[in-house]
């Protein structure tokens, strides 16, 4: 090879990757997806995320990247996860668990679109101006949390009327815990059960949790909304199977991987909302204009093979009004 043509090819090496940005924000836009789930515990979610992208006319792989940052429950790596996405200038950033992604994604940027999904109020949290016109960079889906927690206190009292001592598992660094905890405490002591507060965010501390059952010898256990215990799902599942103690649990993941009953959103109807959003905006739509919306679907899924591992009868009442029996 002659020394010129040499010299020429590294010059073209070395524009290589500005090439091949350049062609990709012009023809191949890349969606930043955030969130404090790991890849093993969101298939789900990303399938409906990829559904609703795919029927705004978005296919990954074929015409749009995604790349994905797993935060895997720790809070503390969300601002160079969200740094990275930035620096890789894509073209909108859609965060999933709560809160927290979003708001490290406000942080981070105020240009680039970001689509969120939040269970506290978005405008209290100052994500946006309002719902209907949320009048900055970011909009999304806020999915009913608040109250939650009471009525599945109660949806377990319906299965375990016997159970006069139930403990809750919460997270005490998710951004809802002391609103949580004060509605949980109020119904039970409406219901005239004990209540013990269980604090965990971590896999050691969830072990050191459940191992105070022995001395707590509680009657049925509630595990609180939060995007870690998402994530451990089937160590908190496993856990309560070994302990033998009726538990309800935020979503129909758990009941999907043994837990005995959910009730919650439907994530999945969210994630769907979050990839008709995120293709709107990269067809043209602007964030500040798209309202927030509140899916209001919930979700109620008792797993009947777990209630007999446990020795249950689920009363015909509460199977009646299930959105889904896992036999």
């Amino acid at each position: 090879m002659q020394r010129r043509e040499f010299i020429t090819l590294l010059a073209c090496m070395a524009a290589w990757p500005l090439s091949v940005r350049a062609q990709q924000k012009a023809g191949t836009p890349v969606i930043g997806f955030l969130t404090l789930r790991s890849s093993v515990d969101s298939p789900l979610l990303v399938t409906a995320l990829r559904q609703g992208l795919r029927e705004t006319g978005y296919v990954e792989g074929k015409n749009l990247t995604i790349k994905y940052q797993w935060a895997e429950g720790r809070y503390d790596r969300l601002p160079a996860l969200v740094a990275d996405l930035v620096a890789s200038k894509v073209d909108l950033i859609v965060t999933g668990s709560g809160n927290a992604t979003a708001l490290a994604a406000k942080a981070a940027t105020s240009t680039i679109p970001i689509v969120f999904e939040t269970g506290a109020d978005p405008v209290e949290a100052n994500l946006v101006a309002s719902f209907a016109r949320p009048g900055g960079n970011l909009t999304g889906a806020n999915i009913l949390v608040a109250g939650l927690n009471p009525k599945r206190l109660e949806l377990l009292s319906k299965l375990v009327p016997e159970a006069d001592v139930i403990a809750l598992l919460v997270n005490p660094n998710y951004s809802g815990v002391e609103a949580i905890m004060r509605e949980v405490q109020e119904a039970a002591r409406l219901k005239g059960v004990q209540l013990h507060i269980l604090k965990a965010a971590t896999q050691n501390e969830i072990d050191a949790a459940f191992a105070t059952f022995t001395q707590l010898r509680p009657g049925a256990l509630v595990v609180a909304n939060d995007p870690v215990f998402s994530t451990r799902r089937e160590q908190i599942v496993a856990l309560a199977s070994r302990q033998g103690v009726p538990t309800i649990y935020p979503f129909r993941e758990f009941a999907m991987a043994g837990g005995l009953i959910s009730y919650g959103p439907s994530l999945s109807a969210v994630y769907h909302l979050l990839g008709t959003y995120a293709g709107k905006i990269l067809a043209g739509a602007n964030p500040a204009e798209l309202p927030v919306q509140r899916p209001t679907a919930l979700d109620l899924v008792i797993n009947l093979k777990t209630a007999k591992e446990l020795g249950l009868t689920v009363p015909p009442s509460l199977l009646a009004t299930a959105d889904e029996v896992i036999e």
